[in-house]
């Protein structure tokens, strides 16, 4: 894997640390900061302390949005004349997550809102003629979409013909043919709208026009006490999607994870319950992306995503822990029939030289689970970082989905085919598609022609990119606590990744679930001897310090022990050494602090590259923390290693 560090441009970090330096809040960490957030695009100090310090303030004005007001007009008047409103959403955590703040709005104004989530396997992604018809049927006469619609233009036709009017609401790209003759369309894509914010999920398209519903109806304090209700919601939303986590989608994720530690509603308490998220801390945007989320999508991929409605709207505690229950073991479930599915997708690759080779992977099995497919693309992406197509056929259809590498547009690929398809959508990362079973060789011969008139073999070499050159000796407390500021990571914000040349590993590698890797490394001679004078360890530095010090026993974990081992530094044990001994004391060598550095998935490189203890590596990886009472402190997540030359 090649490293490429970010580009330094000290002239701008100096003028921004400057800036940063004049608030109380960041005067310690300025220039730590000011590095970390021009590397994220972000040079100027206004800019530098919206991202610092969300706030509700930072919302736009939700009118901005085109086709908002005449979206609110109707809905109101909906409610005045007590009209029964259905949402139709998406199965997945978007789309369940945007009805649920919808629903919720419109009834906490008066409303009255039920709801339609298709099922995955009998339905499909996207809005159905059969669905408004019967809506129509039964008296429905205003349809609200979420988290989909931009492409439902035969849907939009039927609900014209039958009198209903239907309020698109989405955030997926409109295609080459525009948007749907609906009531309404509410999308910061559509051409000729200009909304400052364009990257916003599904759940954040339907929380704007929460946000109006609320403003028409409520005082200002009680709009502000349900923003931040429905912030919890499309904070999961928000990460699940894998949106920017930038601008408005930063304010929905920072406020919104902080809230969800004061999470009331039953069915999110017994949700954070089964995915073992502590109640004594915000969950961090990982959390939500590898234990949340998953658990919700389960419900679509697997069953009936009605039951993520009922968890989010039950009262009862005991049928709220039921329901968090099932969607655990569904996601259980996922995970078995997704190891089932890359198992046969191996085999192919080890037998099928021309599927190793394509510059566009396009695999296909009988009767894959459709709930699957999309993760398994993912999966095979990230071991062959080729833009891939998984295809599950059914019968005389074929459906699809696929995710793509930063250089390859997917959704530009998936249209130049688009005579191959019943129904496709997307964008430039990931697909959805249909298609008659018979053109699924064409697809794959015209994906990858397409692929290789625009991609060349450098683009498939996986590289690390990294903000800077980071002696371990200089990983403390203070500088994780400059880091905190930048959180929640994630698209648009990634966590920051240091390099660290020359550092020596202090005991052999262990493996861990036969998968992981765990290594103990600390400074090697070159970087200590480098590196500035470190003054007696303080306070917080001894709680943040790894319990695989080399002299644990001074290593207090409780305030008390602290204060007293903060009292008594003159203790020889807790100074630094290569330090000028003070009149009539001993010269002092220096501590060397060692810290565990975990790999995760990384066993299988051991085999590549044995490592010994004594070995000097050069690594790549973030800064964390444990939180464990016993052996808790700061630690390394690995990224990359290598042997240092």
């Amino acid at each position: 894997m090649q490293w490429i560090a970010k580009p330094a441009a000290p002239e701008l970090v100096h003028d921004l640390a400057s800036a940063l330096a004049f608030d109380h809040r960041f005067r310690d960490s300025a220039e730590i900061l000011a590095n970390l957030l021009i590397h994220r695009g972000i040079a100027d100090s206004d800019s530098a302390q919206r991202f610092l310090t969300p706030s509700l303030d930072h919302l736009h004005a939700p009118e901005k949005l085109t086709g908002l007001r005449g979206a609110v007009d109707r809905i109101s008047a909906a409610m005045e004349r007590k009209e029964p409103i259905l949402i139709y959403g998406d199965y997945d955590v978007d789309g369940t997550m945007a009805v649920i703040i919808l629903k919720a709005a419109i009834e906490i104004c008066g409303g009255s809102a039920d709801f339609h989530v298709p099922h995955r396997i009998r339905e499909g992604y996207d809005m159905r003629d059969d669905v408004i018809e019967r809506a129509a049927a039964a008296g429905i006469r205003l349809i609200i979409s979420v988290d989909m619609g931009i492409r439902a233009f035969a849907p939009a036709e039927t609900a014209r013909r039958l009198g209903v009017d239907l309020i698109v609401t989405d955030h997926h790209l409109p295609g080459p043919d525009g948007v749907p003759a609906a009531f309404g369309v509410i999308n910061p894509n559509q051409n000729g709208c200009e909304y400052p914010f364009k990257q916003l999920c599904g759940a954040g398209v339907a929380f704007k026009l929460a946000q109006a519903l609320l403003g028409r109806r409520l005082d200002a304090k009680d709009q502000n006490r349900f923003l931040l209700s429905f912030m919890k919601v499309v904070a999961v939303a928000t990460i699940a999607d894998a949106v920017p986590l930038t601008g408005e989608n930063r304010v929905f994720a920072a406020l919104g994870l902080d809230a969800l530690r004061r999470a009331v509603n039953p069915g999110l308490r017994a949700l954070l319950e089964v995915a073992q998220i502590s109640a004594n801390r915000p969950p961090t945007s990982v959390e939500v992306a590898f234990r949340i989320a998953p658990r919700i999508n389960a419900a679509g991929r697997m069953d009936v995503a009605r039951d993520v409605i009922e968890l989010f709207s039950v009262k009862d505690p005991a049928r709220a822990k039921e329901l968090a229950a099932k969607l655990d073991k569904l996601n259980t479930d996922r995970q078995e029939e997704e190891r089932r599915i890359l198992a046969l997708a191996e085999e192919r690759f080890s037998s099928d030289r021309a599927l190793c080779d394509a510059f566009c992977i396009v695999i296909d099995g009988d009767s894959w689970h459709r709930g699957v497919i999309g993760i398994t693309a993912t999966r095979i992406l990230e071991r062959y970082n080729r833009p891939t197509i998984v295809i599950s056929l059914e019968g005389d259809e074929a459906f699809g989905s696929g995710r793509s590498i930063p250089a390859f547009h997917l959704l530009e690929a998936i249209e130049s085919c688009r005579d191959l398809f019943s129904r496709y959508g997307g964008h430039a990362h990931a697909c959805g598609f249909a298609m008659p079973a018979a053109n699924v060789p064409d697809l794959r011969a015209r994906l990858d022609a397409f692929a290789r008139a625009r991609l060349t073999l450098a683009d498939f070499e996986p590289a690390l990119q990294f903000d800077g050159e980071l002696p371990l000796e200089k990983v403390t407390p203070e500088f994780f606590q400059a880091l905190h500021l930048l959180e929640p990571y994630g698209v648009g914000n990634p966590e920051p990744v240091f390099a660290a040349r020359a550092v020596q590993l202090t005991a052999p590698p262990r493996i861990l679930k036969d998968k992981h890797v765990k290594l103990k490394v600390r400074a090697g001679e070159a970087g200590l001897n480098s590196g500035s004078e470190s003054e007696e360890l303080s306070e917080a530095a001894i709680l943040a310090t790894p319990r695989c010090h080399p002299d644990a026993s001074v290593i207090r974990r409780s305030e008390t022990e602290a204060a007293v081992a903060v009292r008594s530094a003159s203790d020889a044990s807790l100074r630094t050494r290569n330090q000028e001994p003070r009149t009539g004391e001993e010269p002092r060598t220096k501590l060397r602090v060692t810290f565990d550095a975990l790999g995760w998935h990384m066993a299988e490189r051991l085999q590549k590259t044995p490592l010994l203890a004594g070995d000097t590596i050069d690594i790549a990886f973030t800064v964390g923390h444990n939180d464990h009472p016993e052996y808790g402190g700061l630690e390394l997540s690995l990224r990359d290693f290598r042997v240092s030359s």
